[in-house]
C-alpha cells in the first residue's frame, strides 16, 4: 500500500473527462498560481480531483485514510522505516528513513533498530525516546488508528525497550516473516518529537504525559483536536517542528497546500526543489484545462485521452503511465439490515460478480491501461504471491449464468428485477436471513468529480440490469464516501450504507508484502464492509508468519472464488503529464509522490 510507505490507503480518482469551458477552469481549480512554475525554485503538483488535503497529524483515523494525505505527511516528518517503490524496485529507501539498520533475532522475536544520526528542525536530537512517544500514543488508543488490525501492530509487540538515545528493541509476541515485519508493520511507525507534543493541552508543559495510559489517550486526544483544525495547520507551533525534507508554509482550507525546503534537514533525501505548490481541483476536467493552460507541472489526464498525447507532447509536456501495486474492488457492506443477509449467500456474490465484464470494461473505459482483477493479489505487475487460481477468472462474464443461478435459488423476475420468492436455508432457497418479497436492489455511494466513475457506474448499472439486479448510484466527494461507508453493525444508524466505491481509481494499495490482515481478516482495520470468515483469518495470519510465498498463493486462491468484495478492473495509478525538464525520481508503484526527488534538469 496500500508504503518508507505511507498508512496503507486508498488512492483517489485522477482521472479527467470531457474539456471544459475555460471558465470552468476558473471555477473548479482552487489555490492555482495562474502559471507554470517552471523554474529550478518551485513546482505545480496537481492533487487527485475532488480531493482536499484534510490531516497532517502522523497519526492517521480512518476518515483521513489516503495516500496522498500520507505523502504530505511524510515529507514533513519520515517514517522510522520508508519502504516504497520510489528507486524503481520496492525496498527499504534507507534516504528517507530515520532508522539505519534493523536486526532481528535468529528466533524472529524481536528486533533491534537503529537510529541515524538525526535532528529536528529545531535542533534538538532524533531518539529513541521519540519512537517511544509514537509507540506509547498508538497502543493507548490503538482501537482509533487506522491501520490497526485486532492481534496486528501494535498488538503483536509486547514490549519496546530503550536501549541508547539510537537503539531500541521491539519484542513480539511470537515469530514473524522479517519481509513483513519491516514492510508491513515497522513501516507504519512515525518518530514524534515528543519534547514539543508531550503534552494534553495548547498550554500544557512537556512531562512524559504519555508514560501512563490515561496520559497518552489525553496526549492523542490533543493532537487530534489540533490536527482537526485545518486553518490554523500553518501557524499553529506545534506543527513547525519536523524531521523530514519540507516543512508548511501554507495550507488552506480550500485545499491548496504550500511546502518549503526544510534549511536543518540533515537525512539522505534533502529536497532539490525549493517550494512544492500542491493544487486542488474540483473536478478532473479543470486539471486538463489548467495543463494546457501551462499552470501545472506534474498533472494527469484520464486513459482516453491518451489519443490526445501530442497535444500534450506539443506544449512541452511528457506523458507517462503511472502502474501500481494494488487490486479494485468494491466493499459489500454484511452488516446491511436491508441486503447484508443477501450479500453473505456466496451464490449471490457470484452472480454479482458474473454480471462484472472486466475485460470489456478494461479495454473501453480505461482504453486498455487497466487489467482485470480476479482475487486480493495485485495483477498487473508479476509474482510470486498470485495463485494459479487467481490469474484465470473463476467467474467469466456471463449474465444468463447469473440469472440462472439466482432462479436456481429462490428468485423470480418481476418487473425487470429478481425478487425472493422461496426464503430459507435450503440449495434452491434464497438463504438464511433472506426474506420473502426480498428485491435484489443494490445501492452504491460513489465518488464525485470523475466522468470515467460516471461510465464505470453507468456501464455496471446496465450488466446488471441484465441480470435482473437493480443497481442505483449516488455519488459524494471522495473524503464523504469514505465518511459515510464506516464499519458498523446492523443497529446502527451508519449503517444503512450497501455498497462504497472510492473513485475510477479508488484503489488498495499495498505494501510490499500483499497480505490482507488489515482488508479482509475480521474486524481488520480497513475491512469496511465486515467480511469475516474464520478460513481466511488462517490464511492471513499464515502469510504473516511464513516466508514461503506458498502462504500467500493459498490466501489468493481462496479469495479469489470466496468473493469478499466486487472485483473490478485496476487501472494505472494515473496517466501523469510532466513538464519537460522534469525528472530525478521513479514513480513509485505503491502511490506516494515524493517531492524531495523532483528535480528540474538544466536545458
Amino acid at each position: 500500500m496500500l508504503r518508507a510507505r505511507t498508512v496503507p490507503g486508498r488512492r483517489w480518482a485522477l482521472v479527467a473527462g470531457a474539456v471544459a469551458s475555460a471558465s470552468a477552469l476558473l471555477a473548479g481549480c482552487t489555490g492555482s498560481t495562474g502559471s507554470s512554475s517552471a523554474s529550478t525554485d518551485s513546482i505545480n503538483y496537481a492533487l487527485p480531483a475532488n480531493f482536499m488535503p484534510n490531516w497532517i497529524l502522523p497519526l492517521g483515523t480512518a476518515a483521513h485514510l489516503n495516500t496522498n494525505n500520507g505523502s504530505i505527511i511524510s515529507t514533513l516528518w519520515e517514517p522510522l522505516v520508508s519502504y516504497d517503490g520510489s528507486t524503481g524496485t520496492i525496498g527499504w529507501n534507507k534516504d528517507a528513513s530515520v532508522a539505519t539498520g534493523a536486526d532481528f533475532a535468529k528466533d524472529g522475536k524481536s528486533v533491534e533498530i537503529t537510529l541515524g544520526d538525526r535532528h529536528w528542525s529545531d535542533g534538538k536530537p532524533i531518539t529513541s525516546r521519540d519512537v517511544e512517544f509514537w509507540y506509547n500514543v498508538v497502543t493507548a488508543e490503538k482501537d482509533k488508528w487506522a491501520s490497526y488490525s485486532p492481534g496486528q501492530a501494535p498488538d503483536n509487540w509486547t514490549s519496546f525497550t530503550t536501549v541508547d538515545d539510537h537503539h531500541f528493541t521491539l519484542t513480539f509476541d511470537k515469530a514473524y516473516n522479517a519481509q513483513w515485519m519491516l514492510a508491513n508493520e515497522l513501516s507504519l511507525i512515525k518518530p514524534l518529537p515528543q519534547h514539543v507534543w508531550d503534552k494534553t493541552s495548547a498550554a500544557g508543559k512537556v512531562s512524559d504525559a504519555d508514560r501512563s495510559t490515561a496520559g497518552a489517550k489525553q496526549v492523542w486526544t490533543f493532537l487530534n483536536s489540533a490536527a482537526k483544525k485545518i486553518g490554523r495547520y500553518q501557524s499553529d507551533p506545534l506543527w513547525k517542528t519536523v524531521s523530514g525534507p519540507y516543512t508548511i508554509k501554507t495550507f488552506s482550507t480550500s485545499g491548496k497546500v504550500t511546502l518549503v525546503a526544510n534549511q536543518k534537514y540533515d537525512g539522505g533525501g534533502k529536497a532539490h526543489i525549493r517550494t512544492v505548490n500542491l493544487l486542488p481541483f474540483t473536478t478532473s476536467d479543470a486539471e486538463k484545462n489548467a495543463l494546457r493552460a501551462g499552470q501545472v507541472d506534474y498533472g494527469y489526464v484520464d486513459s482516453t485521452d491518451l489519443g490526445q498525447k501530442k497535444s500534450f507532447t506539443s506544449i512541452g509536456y511528457d506523458v507517462k503511465p503511472w502502474a501500481g501495486w494494488a487490486v479494485t474492488y468494491m466493499p459489500y457492506n454484511f452488516s446491511n439490515p436491508t441486503m447484508g443477509p443477501v450479500f453473505r449467500q456466496l451464490y449471490a456474490r457470484q452472480a454479482i460478480q458474473m454480471s462484472v465484464d472486466q475485460d470489456i470494461l478494461s479495454k473501453v473505459i480505461y482504453d486498455g491501461t487497466a487489467v482485470p482483477t480476479y482475487g486480493p493479489v495485485p495483477q498487473g505487475q508479476p509474482s510470486d504471491f498470485l495463485a494459479e487460481q487467481q490469474k484465470h477468472n473463476p467467474y467469466p462474464f456471463s449474465n444468463s449464468k447469473a440469472r440462472a443461478l439466482l432462479t436456481s435459488h429462490g428468485w423470480q423476475e418481476k418487473n425487470g428485477v429478481m425478487v425472493c420468492t422461496r426464503p430459507g436455508s435450503g440449495s434452491d432457497a434464497c438463504g438464511a436471513g433472506v426474506a420473502k418479497g426480498t428485491t435484489f436492489r443494490m445501492r452504491v455511494l460513489a465518488q464525485s468529480g470523475s466522468t470515467v466513475t460516471d461510465n464505470l457506474m453507468s456501464a455496471l448499472q446496465s450488466s446488471f440490469g441484465d441480470s435482473g439486479i437493480d443497481f442505483s448510484v449516488k455519488t459524494a466527494p471522495v473524503n464523504s464516501v469514505l465518511s459515510q461507508t464506516p464499519q458498523c453493525t446492523p443497529g446502527q444508524a451508519r449503517c444503512s450504507w450497501q455498497l462504497s466505491f472510492f473513485g475510477t481509481a479508488g484503489s488498495w494499495y499495498f505494501p510490499a508484502f500483499p497480505t490482507g490482515d488489515a482488508l479482509f481478516r475480521t474486524k481488520g482495520g480497513s475491512n469496511f464492509g465486515n467480511y469475516s470468515d474464520p478460513a481466511v483469518d488462517k490464511l492471513v495470519t499464515a502469510t504473516t508468519t511464513s516466508s514461503d510465498p506458498r502462504a500467500v498463493q493459498k490466501y489468493s486462491a481462496a479469495l479469489a472464488k470466496k468473493l469478499p468484495v466486487i472485483w473490478l478492473p485496476e487501472p494505472d495509478y494515473q496517466i501523469s503529464v510532466l513538464r519537460d525538464g522534469l525528472g530525478g525520481f521513479t514513480q513509485d508503484s505503491l502511490a506516494n509522490f515524493h517531492p524531495a526527488q523532483w528535480k528540474w534538469r538544466k536545458k
